[in-house]
């Protein structure tokens, strides 16, 4: 989806977790939300707009991504949302003293597998600070050789596959937007594999 105006790229997968968000809009008022690599933030965006407390991130260093996230909260009246510079894999303040969360949202975070031990290393620390929180992510499917079930296991994350069309994502257009290669996005939840005694 590109916003010509603002010379701004939605990726597929972010649409498909804002569909996901907007079906499951009824359980979001109050919610804390935290998203990461939230770039345009679509999915904090949506999360925001239906009530959630919504904080986006992305690197610290990327101030164009996280110029982006204010960008998006300007245009869509949500002035007041947190943005921050949070990079995976390192524990700064800002993620150490982050408040705490219900859910965290990442579109397209798995995009290149050498990121993906630093994600799931943040993403198991905040699950370790909200044992009851889950991270609700979609990604786009980009090798049949790369899989992330070994570092779930390593982190002792477990994860739920969520099929597309049981939210209605599974279509060649989503809010307007068509949806090239839409058969290669998947979602998932991932949480605290639960240890054992628990």
């Amino acid at each position: 989806v590109l916003d010509s105006q603002y010379g701004t790229y939605v990726w597929p997968c972010a649409v498909v977790l804002a569909q996901y968000l907007w079906v499951h809009r009824r359980s979001l008022p109050g919610k804390r939300v935290l998203e990461i690599g939230a770039g345009v933030s679509l999915p904090g965006v949506v999360a925001a707009r239906c009530g959630a407390q919504v904080i986006l991130s992305d690197s610290e260093e990327l101030p164009q991504c996280l110029q982006s996230c204010r960008s998006s909260c300007l245009m869509n009246h949500l002035p007041h949302v947190p943005v921050l510079g949070l990079t995976w894999g390192r524990m700064s303040p800002e993620l150490l003293s982050l408040a705490p969360i219900d859910i965290i949202l990442g579109s397209d975070v798995f995009f290149d597998p050498k990121d993906f031990e630093d994600i799931l290393t943040t993403i198991y620390f905040l699950l370790e600070k909200n044992p009851q929180a889950q991270f609700w992510t979609t990604y786009q499917v980009r090798s049949a050789d790369w899989s992330i079930e070994a570092l779930l296991y390593k982190w002792n994350l477990k994860s739920i596959h969520v099929p597309l069309y049981s939210f209605g994502a599974d279509k060649e257009h989503l809010a307007s937007s068509s949806m090239p290669g839409r058969h290669t996005i998947e979602m998932m939840i991932i949480s605290l594999a639960q240890s054992e005694g628990t």
